[in-house]
């Protein structure tokens, strides 16, 4: 929702993956809670926790406990979750069978959203963009090894006439609710912010520009003499210009620094520099 949600954000994305990895990135719930700040969190797809509880007829104790975890509920189109009705789906403990079954979870799901003060949020379930893109899934599972890659569910981006469609057995009022109503809420609770800082953050060193210039300079000077050509100042100038202007000028100061170290230790280095200022960086 803010600039320290999406620091809090990119902590735990490294954490699942340098910590916590095992086949794939992972998060504990207790390192979510520690860097809970600034971040909404949803209760997911059929796979998640609250889906499961109210699936498998969980008491209403630890219905509880899981909705006020949650910022806001999900639910989500009977045809993303039609697998759990084939006669060949692994798990047959649960009693689902029909689409009014199905229909009758996301009912409970909004009614425990109105019983706890939660928002009650229609999501997609997004894998694809289109509903052709379900090739690619297809693809993907088979190649993990999924035996039901062919049973692609169709989690593609719907329009809001579609999601409206697809929850009118709520109700009109209620389905434009879950549609438009709380999804916009949302929304608006999320400050505008970047995914990454707009500023580069580069370090400072004082004087940067004008020891840049300098440095170029006297070397120009000690290749081309006291008057120097104006072919050498133009370009000097062109390059200087974009580097100084763009705020870079410290980044080269800090690359000569290396290298005067290196040559200092007795290691020969080169410097490499771009094309738009391969002559100030030779100089």
């Amino acid at each position: 929702t803010n600039d320290l949600g999406r620091i809090n954000l990119y902590r735990l994305v490294s954490c699942s993956h340098l910590k916590y990895y095992n086949r794939r990135p992972l998060i504990p719930k207790s390192e979510f809670v520690r860097h809970r700040e600034g971040l909404l969190l949803g209760s997911a797809c059929e796979a998640g926790e609250l889906y499961q509880a109210v699936l498998n007829h969980r008491s209403d104790q630890e219905i509880a406990r899981l909705v006020n975890f949650y910022d806001y509920l999900e639910i989500q189109p009977i045809g993303n979750n039609m697998f759990m009705t084939r006669e060949d789906y692994e798990d047959r403990k649960t009693d689902v069978e029909t689409i009014e079954d199905l229909q009758e979870i996301n009912r409970k799901i909004v009614k425990l959203g109105e019983q706890f003060n939660k928002m009650v949020v229609a999501t997609c379930d997004v894998h694809f963009l289109n509903p052709e893109d379900e090739v690619y899934r297809r693809i993907i599972m088979a190649g993990k090894g999924f035996t039901d890659a062919d049973e692609q569910a169709p989690l593609y981006l719907r329009t809001t006439e579609e999601m409206l469609k697809e929850f009118e057995y709520l109700g009109s009022e209620k389905a434009e609710e879950v549609v438009i109503t709380n999804p916009n809420k949302i929304a608006d609770m999320c400050e505008k912010i970047s995914p990454v800082r707009p500023d580069k953050c580069p370090p400072v060193i004082p004087d940067s520009d004008k020891s840049l210039r300098e440095i170029c300079y006297n070397r120009a000077h000690e290749i081309y003499g006291e008057d120097l050509p104006e072919v050498v100042v133009e370009r000097l100038e062109r390059e200087l210009n974009s580097i100084i202007s763009n705020g870079f000028a410290v980044m080269y100061i800090i690359a000569q620094k290396l290298v005067w170290k290196s040559n200092e230790d007795g290691y020969l280095v080169g410097s490499r520099g771009s094309v738009g200022s391969s002559f100030v960086a030779t100089m």
